[in-house]
């Protein structure tokens, strides 16, 4: 039986351990913390194909999308994952670029259309349509969003339970076991070892951390991402909205998650966050004006995820030039590929099966 480590439970390495143990792998998971507690439980987590070209770029995205859908045949629900569709509208210096965005979409066949402010209405009724304005409104019908941690405490659960997998929490990965040209395993921190015939590194931000060998090391260029979470809220909003003056979307039991890109960019990979500071009053006062019924609100927690993004900001996975035994599954787009990665990995590592989805975001462009 081929002895596979997986190193990360986040939203990737949940899937991969779940679909490589599936297809007959002794599968390990090693994750340093607990699962989801890296980049995958502080996450939009919007699953989408929106504004991801070139082509294959998007493809993979949207096989993503229809690999959650799977997922409901394959294990009777998906309490993770919420559809409804997204609602979007933007400047009016962005006009242009957003008809041009929906044109583009449709030509690959990705459902998006525009709706009227009665149909704004309609779906969304808590909307201050005034905000909208005269602005061009689109819907996207398949895109929806997840529950991460929710998600891979499913996949884990279902590579445990009913293919034997194994997870060890507090291991944190500093090095690959090599056999001459071959990883064999890897160290911990601890100085234990774990050996297998081959390793899996889905570490996100980390991937680097767990490999001391730098000419192994993927180039990354991470960035920040800021949510503000509502205490719960007497809005009806059920779906992801991507407007003009703030995003935001459900995010259970009546609270609301708050992201804006502009925010972002005041922001830096170390800044220290809090409830009361003005970039949080700010994503605050502009939801409000978006759904002006929720009232005066303070921000119940706020999180600074770090995306883990590959230096060209495309999608890294496959096996690992100079080294046998040895793949890498880091993206910016986690949630929505996760599934589909997950099936990737198999069929590569178990089956043999080259996956071509996969030919333009293969690791080994980095490497010369």
């Amino acid at each position: 039986m081929t002895k596979v480590i997986v190193i990360g439970a986040g939203v990737v390495g949940a899937s991969a351990a779940y679909r490589l143990a599936q297809a007959g792998a002794q599968v390990l998971v090693l994750e340093a913390n607990r699962p989801g507690a890296g980049t995958s439980g502080i996450s939009y987590a919007w699953t989408n194909a929106h504004r991801k070209p070139p082509l294959p770029y998007h493809a993979l995205n949207v096989n993503g999308m229809k690999t959650h859908a799977i997922l409901r045949d394959e294990l009777g629900a998906t309490p993770w994952w919420h559809g409804g569709g997204s609602l979007e509208w933007t400047e009016p210096e962005r006009w242009d670029s957003f008809r041009a965005n929906i044109e583009q979409l449709n030509g690959w066949g990705y459902a998006a259309s525009y709706v009227t402010p009665a149909q704004v209405h309609e779906l969304e009724p808590d909307i201050d349509l005034s905000v909208l304005g005269d602005a061009p409104a689109a819907f996207f019908p398949d895109e929806g969003w997840c529950d991460p941690v929710v998600y891979i405490q499913a996949m884990l659960s279902a590579a445990i339970r009913r293919h034997n997998a194994r997870i060890l929490l507090g291991a944190r990965v500093v090095d690959l076991l090599m056999h001459g040209d071959r990883a064999g395993g890897v160290r911990l921190a601890d100085g234990s070892v774990h050996e297998a015939d081959v390793v899996v590194n889905c570490a996100g931000r980390w991937t680097n951390d767990a490999v001391r060998e730098a000419g192994l090391h993927l180039p990354m260029a991470p960035t920040p991402g800021l949510l503000v979470f509502t205490p719960p809220v007497a809005c009806g909003l059920s779906r992801v909205l991507h407007t003009s003056v703030v995003n935001v979307r459900p995010d259970g039991a009546g609270r609301l998650m708050l992201h804006w890109d502009p925010t972002d960019a005041t922001l830096s990979l170390d800044s220290a966050v809090s409830t009361d500071m003005p970039q949080v009053r700010d994503l605050l006062a502009r939801v409000k004006r978006v759904l002006p019924g929720i009232g005066e609100v303070s921000a119940e927690a706020v999180r600074l995820g770090i995306r883990p993004i590959p230096g060209d900001g495309f999608t890294a996975v496959g096996p690992v030039p100079r080294v046998s035994g040895y793949y890498v599954a880091v993206t910016h787009s986690g949630v929505t590929m996760s599934p589909f990665l997950g099936l990737c990995l198999a069929d590569e590592i178990m089956r043999g099966t080259e996956r071509p989805e996969l030919a333009d975001f293969r690791p080994a462009r980095f490497f010369n």
